[in-house]
Parts: structure tokens; C-alpha cells; sequence
């Protein structure tokens, strides 16, 4: 898929001073990556809190835990940390064992976390994309750039838990914009989420591709710049209009 898709709109290159990229999905697969963080939670946890590691393997709990968090802790809603946090915090309490575990436990989860497993195609996009604009990144989840290995592309990297709000809310990506001297129609955001990455910097004013690399159909009135199917796909739109 690319700009000339019946699913997009045409991309004006000339418009592009600066590339705001989502993370996970775009250039790691996230599932993988919480998998391995939540059994190398899940090793400790059976060392330092094994009632809490029992219950967290019941089938179903972790799932109520979750979901109760969310409901008593709205304001907590674009902090994922935070959420995973507490999450922690209610299991421990729930077994009976020591809630103050949860701040050891959560940074032995955050530390799995960024070892995250680049799709084939991010590195070498990374590299042509940075030497022709600048880059930002742009996550409603919490890798960090710099503990991940992708910092050194960046110029500037937004976080909804230290921002304060995610996408697909404007802020995010105006301030994405501003910190590389850019007004938002002279960005193109690229990302794998139809709603918050495509959608969201349409209605923030920038251009904005779509990253799909499975088979799934557009879904809304509005419609991005350009499909992609990988970021290699993207490097020869850009190199090529």
C-alpha cells in the first residue's frame, strides 16, 4: 500500500520538515515485549511475594485487578506505569503480603520492559529518516527512548504519562511540533493506530501515515496521507515523491 492507495489522501512531501513516529507497534512489536517483561515479573515475584505470584497466575485476577485500578484511579488513565503500579500494589495487598513490594517489583518489570526487539525494517529507517529530518517520538505507553536503544535518532521523545495526556488529543502532538521548531501542518506522523496515531494528528493539523503491517481494513471517514505496509515502504514514499 502507499500514497496512491484508494485509503489515502495524497502526501505533499513539500510539506514535511519534521517526523513524528509512535513506538510501540511501529517499531516494536508490544505484545512480545510485555510477555517477557511480565514472566521476568512474574520469576521475582515468586521469589520475594510467592503468595502474590500464585494469585497473579489465577486465571482471570490479574485482568479484575486491572480493570478495578482503572476504575478507582482515573486519574491515573494516561500513566501506564502508574496503572501497571498499582496493579502491583492491589495483588500484593489482595495476598496478603507487603504492598511496598510493588515499587522493587514494578521497576523489575519497567527494566524488562525496554528490552524491546526492533521489527527488521526500524534500524535502517531510523537511520535514513534522521539524516533528513528531525525525529520525535509520540507513545501513550512508557518505553523510554534512551533505555529501549532508539534514543540517539531522536531529537525529542513525548510521553503521555509525563506530558499528561495522550493521544489522540492535539496537545501531544502540537507540543511534539513545537520542540522541534515546526507548526503541526509541517509534521508527518506515522503510526500503527488508526484512532489514536491516524486519526489524531489529522484533527492536531498533520499529515499523517498509517503503518499497517497486517491485513486489516480503514475504518473511518477521514483518511491518512499515506498506507504503508512497513517503515522501509515509507523511506521510498518519502524518496521517491
Amino acid at each position: 500500500m502507499d500514497s496512491s492507495d484508494p485509503q489515502s489522501l495524497r502526501l505533499d512531501v513539500s510539506r514535511i520538515g519534521a517526523i513524528s513516529l509512535d513506538l510501540d507497534d511501529t517499531l516494536w512489536p508490544i505484545w512480545p515485549t510485555i510477555e517477557r517483561a511480565e514472566r521476568t515479573l512474574h520469576e521475582w515475584m515468586s521469589r520475594e511475594a510467592p503468595r502474590t505470584a500464585d494469585l497473579l497466575v489465577t486465571p482471570g485476577v490479574l485482568q479484575e485487578l486491572r480493570a478495578a485500578t482503572v476504575r478507582e484511579r482515573i486519574d491515573l488513565a494516561h500513566d501506564m506505569s502508574a496503572l501497571r503500579r498499582e496493579s502491583i500494589r492491589a495483588a500484593l495487598r489482595r495476598a496478603g503480603e507487603d504492598p511496598a513490594l510493588a515499587e522493587p517489583a514494578f521497576e523489575v518489570f519497567f527494566a524488562a520492559r525496554q528490552r524491546v526487539t526492533l521489527y527488521d525494517d526500524a534500524l535502517p529507517a531510523l537511520e535514513w529518516l534522521s539524516e533528513r529530518y528531525p525525529l520525535v517520538a509520540i507513545s501513550n505507553g512508557n518505553a523510554d527512548v534512551h533505555r529501549t536503544g532508539v534514543g540517539r535518532w531522536f531529537r525529542s521523545a513525548f510521553s503521555a504519562q509525563e506530558f499528561g495526556s495522550g493521544k489522540p488529543h492535539a496537545p501531544i502532538f502540537r507540543a511534539a511540533a513545537a520542540s522541534v521548531g515546526m507548526q503541526p501542518e509541517q509534521v508527518l506522523h506515522v503510526g500503527d493506530d488508526a484512532s489514536l496515531d491516524v486519526i489524531g494528528a489529522l484533527e492536531a493539523g498533520m499529515q499523517a501515515a498509517w503503518l499497517v503491517r497486517d491485513e486489516r481494513p480503514w475504518q473511518h471517514e477521514a483518511r491518512p496521507h499515506l498506507v504503508v505496509s512497513d517503515l522501509q515502504a515509507l523511506c521510498a514514499a518519502l524518496g521517491t515523491a
